[in-house]
């Protein structure tokens, strides 16, 4: 782990856009007590039912750009233009100051980030949906998002799956209840050590 956080523990959750990892991650929010959720903070806009501090720190490109220069961020990625991803420091300080686990919901990229500061304190999991056609059908159930934008998630998704290898486990999401229960052993084993 990098110097100048304190010693935690850490799950980290990735996938491509539609792959589950949001719906794996509340599931094991509900299962184990002891784990808390790292809210990302993010310049692009609310969608739908969306909360500011409770799903997303929604913030300003300027803002997050500020931050960045302030170095308050353990990660932070520019996934599309002017449209950043980040993990706040403070965040999981919090986290770990209340002595639980914190547990991420990133993208691939941003997964990979934090596993390189956070070392051997977190493990890593990829989400991987069972095949591109069921992950187009999945992003298109949401009807949040226009025929250019999932097109543009379907592209990033394929060079997203040549990353599943660097991750510490994968999780393939072909049936929900499957998902879940590899998810769960997957945590157990990772807190008991």
């Amino acid at each position: 782990m990098k110097p100048g956080l304190n010693k935690g523990k850490a799950i980290i959750f990735s996938a491509p856009s539609g792959a589950g990892k949001t719906t794996i991650v509340h599931h094991l929010l509900g299962k184990f007590a002891n784990l808390s959720f790292s809210i990302s903070a993010t310049s692009r806009e609310q969608r739908g039912q969306e909360i500011n501090g409770s799903d997303y720190y929604f913030l300003t490109p300027e803002d997050f750009k500020s931050k960045i220069s302030n170095e308050q961020l353990l990660e932070w990625e520019e996934v599309y233009p002017n449209q950043f991803y980040g993990t706040l420091k403070a965040e999981i300080e919090r986290i770990w100051q209340e002595n639980k686990c914190v547990i991420f919901d990133v993208d691939v990229i941003g997964g990979l980030n934090l596993k390189e500061q956070l070392g051997e304190n977190a493990l890593s999991v990829f989400v991987q949906p069972p095949n591109r056609v069921e992950l187009e059908k999945r992003l298109r159930m949401r009807g949040t998002e226009s025929d250019d934008k999932i097109n543009m998630r379907l592209m990033k998704a394929d060079k997203e799956l040549a990353f599943a290898s660097k991750f510490d486990e994968r999780l393939i999401n072909k049936n929900l209840d499957e998902a879940f229960n590899n998810a769960e052993k997957l945590v157990k084993e990772f807190l008991a050590k």
